[in-house]
Formats: C-alpha cells, sequence, structure tokens
C-alpha cells in the first residue's frame, strides 16, 4: 500500500470528494446530521465552520465534493498540464487539513494512549465517557482533516510528474539544488530544530506552573476551577511533560543517536534507526500542531494581561509545526537511500561535485611518432 501511494491517494482524494459532496447534497436538502449546527458547549467544536449555517455551507460543500472528484480522477490518469489543478489541489489540502480542524486531531494523536485508559476508568471532570469525547461534530473533523492529506500526497504525486522527476522519491535527472545536501541539510535542519523546541517552551513552562500552585497567564478564579475539577491540572502537566518528552526527541533529528540507536538502549545499541522510525511521527505531530495553533489564534483574547496563558502559547503552535516539519524533511533528505523505483540514490553532494569537475578533453587517437635510431646504436 505504501509502495504505490501516489495511484491510491488519488483514487481515494476522489472517493472522498465524493462522498462529501454527496452528503451535501443531504444536508442541502434537510437531511439530519449536519456537522457544523450549533449545539450545546460540552458538544462543539473549535472549527473554523462551526455553527456556519447549512444553507451556506452545505451547497458549497457539494460542489467543492463533486468537482474534486473530477479533479482528482484527472490528477491521477491524465498527463499534468497547467497550473489549475495542481493550485486546486493544494488550496483543498490547506482548507481541509489546516484551516477548517481545531485541536482535535492534535489531541486524537497526544491523547491516544489516555483514550485507552479513559474507555475502563472515564473521563477526567464532568465528562462521563469516551463517547463525551468522540461524538460527530469531533469526527466529522477527524475525516476532514484526513481528506486534506489525502489531497496533499495527490499534489505532490502530481507535481513531481509535471516536473518529469520520479513520483515516489520526487528525484529528477537534473544536478539537486545545493541546499539539498546533507552538510547543507544539516546545517538548517539544526536551525529548524532550535525554532521548534523554544517556540513550546511558554506552554510546557505554563502548565507545570499552574500544577505546582502559581497561576502564570490566567487569574486566579480560573486557576481554582481548574484545581476544583478532578484530573484537569494533572492533564495539564501530562501535556507538557509529554511536549518536553518531544522536544528531547527532536534534537534526534539533527544528532547521532538518531540515524544508530545509542548504548542506552542496550538492546538496540549500535544499531541502525529505520528513516521511517523518526520520519513518520514526527512528519504526523507537526501537521496536527498547525490547525490547533490556528484555533488558538482565532480564540478570542479576553484580557491579555491576565489571561494570556490560555491561548497564546498555544498560538505558537503554529511556528512549532513549520520548523518541525522543516527539521523533519531535512532528516528526510540525509537519510533518503537509493529508490527502489527509479534507482536513483546519489546524493546531492556527489552530483554536484561531478558536476563541477572539468570535462576531458576528447577522445581524439594519439599519433606515437616513432623515435629516430641513433647512429650510434
Amino acid at each position: 500500500m505504501r509502495k504505490n501511494w501516489p495511484v491510491w491517494t488519488g483514487c481515494a482524494a476522489a472517493l472522498w470528494s465524493l462522498a462529501y459532496g454527496v452528503l451535501g447534497v443531504f444536508w442541502a436538502l434537510g437531511g439530519d446530521g449536519y456537522p457544523f449546527a450549533r449545539v450545546v458547549d460540552d458538544r462543539a467544536t473549535a472549527s473554523v465552520l462551526e455553527g456556519a449555517p447549512v444553507e451556506v455551507v452545505a451547497p458549497v460543500m457539494a460542489a467543492l465534493g463533486f468537482t474534486g472528484a473530477v479533479v482528482a480522477v484527472l490528477m491521477t490518469v491524465r498527463r499534468p498540464r497547467g497550473w489549475f489543478l495542481q493550485g486546486y489541489a493544494a488550496g483543498m489540502a490547506v482548507l481541509l487539513a489546516l484551516v477548517i480542524p481545531d485541536y482535535t486531531p492534535l489531541a486524537m494523536v497526544a491523547l491516544s494512549p489516555a483514550l485507552v485508559v479513559f474507555t475502563f476508568t472515564g473521563v477526567p471532570g464532568a465528562q462521563g465517557g469516551i463517547e463525551d469525547i468522540l461524538y460527530w461534530h469531533r469526527v466529522n473533523l477527524l475525516l476532514v482533516f484526513f481528506g486534506g492529506l489525502l489531497w496533499a500526497a495527490t499534489a505532490v504525486a502530481y507535481h513531481r510528474r509535471a516536473r518529469q522527476a520520479c513520483v515516489f522519491c520526487g528525484r529528477g535527472d537534473g544536478v539537486p539544488a545545493a541546499w539539498t545536501t546533507p552538510e547543507a541539510a544539516l546545517r538548517w535542519g539544526r536551525r529548524a530544530v532550535l525554532v521548534a523546541v523554544v517556540s513550546n517552551v511558554p506552554y510546557e513552562f505554563t502548565r507545570v506552573a499552574w500544577y505546582f500552585g502559581w497561576p502564570l497567564g490566567i487569574t486566579e478564579q480560573f486557576h481554582q476551577e481548574m484545581v476544583d475539577t478532578p484530573g484537569m491540572l494533572e492533564m495539564g502537566l501530562g501535556m507538557a511533560l509529554l511536549a518536553v518528552g518531544g522536544s528531547i526527541l527532536t534534537h534526534g533529528l539533527v544528532q547521532r543517536w538518531g540515524e544508530v540507536y545509542p548504548r542506552w538502549l542496550w538492546w538496540r545499541a549500535g544499531r541502525r534507526v529505520p528513516p521511517s522510525r523518526a520520519i513518520v511521527p514526527a512528519a504526523v505531530v507537526a501537521v496536527v500542531l498547525i490547525p490547533a495553533g490556528l484555533m488558538n489564534l482565532r480564540l478570542p483574547g479576553g484580557n491579555l494581561s491576565s489571561e494570556w496563558g490560555l491561548a497564546m502559547p498555544g498560538v505558537l503552535w503554529i511556528v512549532w509545526g513549520a520548523a518541525l516539519g522543516a527539521a523533519t524533511y531535512a532528516y528526510y533528505l540525509r537519510r533518503r537511500g537509493t529508490c527502489a523505483r527509479c534507482h536513483r540514490g546519489e546524493t546531492a553532494r556527489d552530483l554536484l561535485a561531478e558536476a563541477a569537475r572539468p570535462t576531458p578533453p576528447s577522445d581524439r587517437p594519439v599519433v606515437q611518432v616513432p623515435k629516430r635510431r641513433s647512429r650510434w646504436a
């Protein structure tokens, strides 16, 4: 399945778009289950479309869905031509994966182990069970986010075909850009790691401060409400510690122990770290951070002098996600090997060195002039 992703992702994007096009018609005609309807606060989301009227959103959803189904099929089976299809796919990817969702994808990634526990122990606070977390409005946002990822993969594959590169690895026949060399990727990858780690410090610091009784960036009243809610401060502390652990692992993208298992992992010490074991989780975290940060950017600011700790640290998740994505891409450039499809595997450094090497003289036959024999021989 992973080996044929340029084909099946386009087909999946077409099916996803067709399904939501049909749902758009259904909701426009008065069908039940419209996922952005106004509901009680406990079942609402922070999506940019939350509370939007169905008579406006549903027809637009139907139009984009049916158009997207046709576009995705054309991008999969047709030779690349022009920029319209690629621009449409990129716009759909940004809209579905980054703009419409809220923090739900991030919460599902960060709390996936806790959700298993909550299934048996219940959810801390006033919520009853797991159904109070995974209700339809949130499940719909997860489906929308997944559709955005399908459109992003479709756009990448189409762009690679348009520039006549390998659709699986992205390499072409020309000389790669200098910034893709392992040395250059390591340099700017280190800067990206630094930005990613620093941008998350305000979130970590405020949540730890709240747990130890310091209402940093919030009012005393709000802090007392969290104290009175069982498990609320502990959840914040756990998220902060999880973020600290993520920052430590982020350093592995530019450190030796991110390529070879260190000695303190004695059961794997000295073995090569498979690139996908670092790239996949880092890429997932990077892409779910950005919509959560955009959600915090949309939230009302309140009194910034006393309540800045609620949303402002979360706004920096936009920077965190972008920097982590850049660091992950730098790691990929340094660790990618020979493509199994196109068999291109030379590093950019080797190709640049070969291109800079002076051209050898033409292969003209060399005429050997026989030496004259000395008369004294």
